[in-house]
C-alpha cells in the first residue's frame, strides 16, 4: 500500500514541489506537519489547484501575520480534563487523539496537530469520557482531534459505545476528513463501529466539488447505510472555493452524495494562514449570489469564531457574539 506523503522530499519526488524549493518547505514542514493521502495526490494537478492549495506547504506559513494567533479558537481555557473542551453549555468536545490522514495547510490546530497522534492514554480517556459520565448539561458529545475516524475501529467502537451509554446523551458527533481523504479506511468494521442506537451525526470536510470521487461516494453511501447522518463543512478559502461556481459545485456534490451542507466557516486566524482569507463582506457577496440559484437544502450557516472563545455566530448576524452556533 502506498504511503502518505509527508515530507518536502517525498512532494518533491511526487512532482508537488520543485526540487530547489525543499529546503524552505522543509522548514515548514519542521513547523507545521505534512501528509497528502495517495488519494488526495492523485487530484492534484498542480501545487496551486484548489486541491494542491489545502495540502502543499509554502513558505507563507512562516509568516505570522498581527491578527494571528496560535490558539484562535481558545479550546484551552475551555478544557476541564485533557481531550475534552466544553465551549458551550449543552455540548462538549472530545478529542481522543490529533492525527489527521492529511494536515490542511488553514488548519486552526495547526500547532497542536501531528503524525505523532496525541493519542490519549487508557487512563486519559476513562478520566475525559467519566466527565461526559458526571456532567449531566451535555447533551451532545463531539468526537474531533485531528481526526477521529483514524481511530482502530475497535477502539472508535469503545468510545462510541460508552458514550452512548450515557443517560444524558442524546446525540453523537463526529467530524472528519477521512471519507474524502483516505476513503479506504471507511470499511465494514468501520461502518459495524458506527452502528448505534443513539443518533449519529457525521461531518465531512471538504472544500471543494472534486474531492467528491467515486471511492470517496462509496465511503459516504456505507457511512450513510450504517445509519450516520451525513452533514458538510468547509472553510472558505481564497483560491479554493471563493467564486459563486465554486461553491455552487462544492454543495451540489455535497447533496449528490447524502451530504446536507452545514456549515460554511470564515477561515480561523491560525498562524501562517493569511494567503487564504476572503473577507466577510465578500463571503456574504458570494452566497448572495447563490440565492435563487440552488436549493435550500444546499444553503449552509456561514459562521465566523467569535474571539477568546465566544463561539460561532452567523456572519452579518445583528446579536452579540458568543450566542448562537455549535461547536465543531
Amino acid at each position: 500500500m502506498a504511503r502518505p506523503l509527508r515530507s518536502a522530499e517525498d512532494l518533491a519526488r511526487r512532482g508537488l514541489a520543485a526540487p530547489d524549493a525543499v529546503p524552505a518547505l522543509a522548514a515548514v514542514g519542521a513547523r507545521y506537519s505534512i501528509s497528502v493521502t495517495p488519494h488526495v495526490a492523485a487530484l492534484i494537478e498542480r501545487p496551486d489547484d484548489p486541491i494542491g492549495l489545502q495540502y502543499v506547504p509554502d513558505v507563507a506559513e512562516l509568516v505570522t501575520a498581527p491578527h494571528e494567533i496560535e490558539d484562535p479558537t481558545a479550546d484551552a481555557p475551555f478544557t476541564p480534563v485533557k481531550g475534552v473542551v466544553h465551549r458551550y453549555p449543552d455540548r462538549a468536545l472530545l478529542k481522543p487523539l490529533l492525527a489527521c490522514p492529511v494536515y490542511c495547510r488553514f488548519c486552526f490546530r495547526r500547532e497542536a496537530v501531528g503524525p505523532d497522534g496525541g493519542v490519549l492514554t487508557e487512563s486519559e480517556l476513562d478520566a475525559a469520557l467519566d466527565w461526559f459520565a458526571r456532567t449531566p448539561a451535555v447533551r451532545e458529545a463531539i468526537l474531533t482531534g485531528g481526526d477521529p475516524l483514524m481511530l482502530s475501529p475497535r477502539r472508535l467502537s469503545r468510545i462510541l459505545s460508552r458514550l452512548s451509554a450515557i443517560p444524558h446523551i442524546e446525540t453523537l458527533r463526529i467530524h472528519s476528513r477521512v471519507p474524502v481523504a483516505d476513503p479506504g479506511r471507511v470499511d465494514a468494521a468501520m461502518a459495524a463501529a458506527l452502528t448505534l442506537d443513539t443518533p449519529l451525526y457525521l461531518c465531512v470536510h471538504a472544500n471543494h466539488a472534486r474531492e467528491f470521487t467515486p471511492e470517496a461516494g462509496a465511503a459516504l453511501r456505507c457511512l450513510h447505510a450504517a445509519g450516520a447522518v451525513l452533514l458538510g463543512q468547509s472553510v472558505l478559502l481564497r483560491g479554493v472555493n471563493d467564486s459563486a461556481p465554486a461553491l455552487e459545485a462544492l454543495f451540489r456534490a455535497m447533496l449528490r452524495h447524502r451530504v446536507k451542507p452545514y456549515y460554511l466557516h470564515q477561515l480561523d486566524p491560525a498562524p501562517g494562514t493569511a494567503r487564504f482569507h476572503v473577507p466577510e463582506d465578500e463571503g456574504l457577496a458570494l452566497l448572495r449570489a447563490l440565492r435563487g440559484r440552488v436549493t435550500g437544502l444546499a444553503w449552509p450557516t456561514y459562521v465566523v469564531e467569535a474571539p477568546q472563545g465566544g463561539g460561532k455566530r452567523p456572519v452579518g448576524w445583528a446579536g452579540g457574539a458568543g450566542q448562537a452556533g455549535a461547536d465543531r
